[in-house]
C-alpha cells in the first residue's frame, strides 16, 4: 500500500503514529532524533501501519454506503446537535459538579469534541450518528477536562468514574466513528 509520510518534530520523548486521513501516515518525532531511527521505527511498525491505513480506506469507503452527505444534510445535523447535546452537557455538569462556557458544533475533521482553557465546548455535528451512550462519553470527556485539563491518570479517572464503559465507547469512535466523521468538507 502506497502512503505519504509526514515528520512532525516537537519537543516531546517518543516517536507516536497517527493517520487521520487514508494515505498519510503522520510520524511524531523529538527535535534531534535521525532519519535513520525514523525509518527504523517505520520498519518495526510496518504492520500496524498497513493494518491501520486499510481499515481507514475501507471505512471511508462504507461511508454512507459510499456517499458524501450533501451540505443539506450536515445542516441538519448540526441543527440536531444544537437541540440535543446543550441538555446533555447541562445534565453531565450538574452530575459531575463542573460549569462551562459556550457550546458550539463544529464539522471538525478530527475531533469529536473539544474543551478550551475559559471552559467553552465544542462538539462534531457527525456526533448525531453515533449512540447515544457515545454521545454521552464524548461530553463526559469533554466535561471532564474542566478538572483535569489534560488526559492524565486523573483524568481518566474522573471520565471512568462517570462511564464506567467509556473504553468501548472509545473503541467505537475508533473503529466506527471513521465512517463518517468529517465527511462533506
Amino acid at each position: 500500500m502506497n502512503y505519504r509520510v509526514e515528520i512532525i518534530r516537537s519537543k516531546r520523548r517518543s516517536l507516536g503514529l497517527e493517520i487521520k486521513e487514508p494515505g498519510v501516515l503522520t510520524v511524531r518525532a523529538p527535535l534531534h532524533l535521525s532519519e535513520k531511527r525514523i525509518n527504523k521505527f517505520l520498519e518495526e511498525k510496518e504492520l500496524w501501519i498497513y493494518e491501520n491505513l486499510e481499515r481507514i480506506a475501507k471505512a471511508k469507503n462504507e461511508k454512507f454506503g459510499g456517499r458524501v452527505l450533501s451540505k443539506d444534510e450536515i445542516k441538519a445535523l448540526a441543527n440536531q446537535a444544537a437541540l440535543e447535546l446543550p441538555p446533555m452537557v447541562e445534565t453531565w455538569a450538574k452530575k459531575m459538579g463542573v460549569t462551562y462556557g459556550r457550546i458550539t458544533i463544529r464539522n471538525q475533521k478530527t475531533r469529536w469534541g473539544s474543551c478550551s482553557s475559559q471552559g467553552n465546548l465544542n462538539f462534531n455535528c457527525f456526533l448525531m450518528l453515533a449512540p447515544k451512550e457515545v454521545q454521552e462519553y464524548v461530553v463526559i470527556h469533554e466535561l471532564a477536562h474542566r478538572k483535569e485539563m489534560n488526559h492524565s491518570k486523573a483524568f481518566w479517572k474522573i471520565v471512568q468514574d462517570f462511564d464506567p464503559k467509556f473504553e468501548e465507547h472509545k473503541q467505537w469512535l475508533k473503529t466506527e466513528g471513521i465512517k463518517f466523521r468529517a465527511e462533506g468538507k
